[in-house]
């Protein structure tokens, strides 16, 4: 199979985003990630804080789940809830995305939206705690006495809206076509790894 997306879902901390950037350079195709959000944002006309919000807000519940998501199934834009909207409106930014060249897609739950595309990379990315936490610190400049709440409450948030938009564990590794660890392997080599799958021919 002739791959044209990469979707990566990541832990916070473990490198997913320079992974990203690096295979968007060596493939030469684009990168999507908070643009994504900022798409969604402009379209709707709200900032994208408030759309950051309502990600905050997503119950990991599978009942709340099938109920919103039951809601995004009836077209009516006027009984969706604030989070239904945003699912609907993501996966409409990220087919359209699609339907215009190969692209790497970074969170989102961007191989859901894509479902039943061809050519469609499942990633996931992972790092030991202490790894994570030292690149939240250095990269993001999260204050060191309060790193480890921030890495668990963006991985919570992740979380939570995997679950809600695929009515999966994020962290089942059975979801994913290959798993990283960029402890073990650095940066370089998983960016490496990735594009040499895109570029096998």
């Amino acid at each position: 199979m002739k791959l044209r997306y990469i979707a990566i879902e990541r832990e916070f901390g473990s490198g997913g985003t320079k992974i990203a950037a690096e295979v968007s350079k060596k493939c030469g195709i684009p990168c999507y990630g908070h643009e994504i959000l900022e798409s969604v944002a402009k379209e709707q006309n709200v900032s994208v804080k408030t759309l950051e919000d309502y990600e905050e807000s997503i119950s990991g519940s599978f009942l709340y789940s099938m109920f919103v998501m039951a809601q995004s199934q009836t077209g009516d834009p006027d009984l969706l809830s604030p989070e239904a909207k945003l699912y609907v409106a993501e996966t409409r930014v990220i087919r359209t995305l699609a339907e215009q060249q190969p692209c790497i897609f970074l969170g989102h739950c961007a191989a859901k939206a894509l479902k039943g595309t061809e050519g469609v990379l499942r990633v996931f990315i992972r790092a030991t705690e202490e790894e994570k936490v030292k690149r939240a610190i250095r990269d993001y400049g999260v204050p060191e006495k309060e790193v480890t709440a921030v890495c668990r409450k963006m991985n919570r948030r992740r979380a939570n809206y995997y679950s809600f938009c695929t009515r999966r564990k994020w962290n089942d590794l059975s979801n994913y076509d290959v798993i990283l660890d960029s402890t073990a392997l650095g940066i370089e080599m998983c960016a490496a790894a990735l594009s040499a799958m895109y570029l096998y021919e």
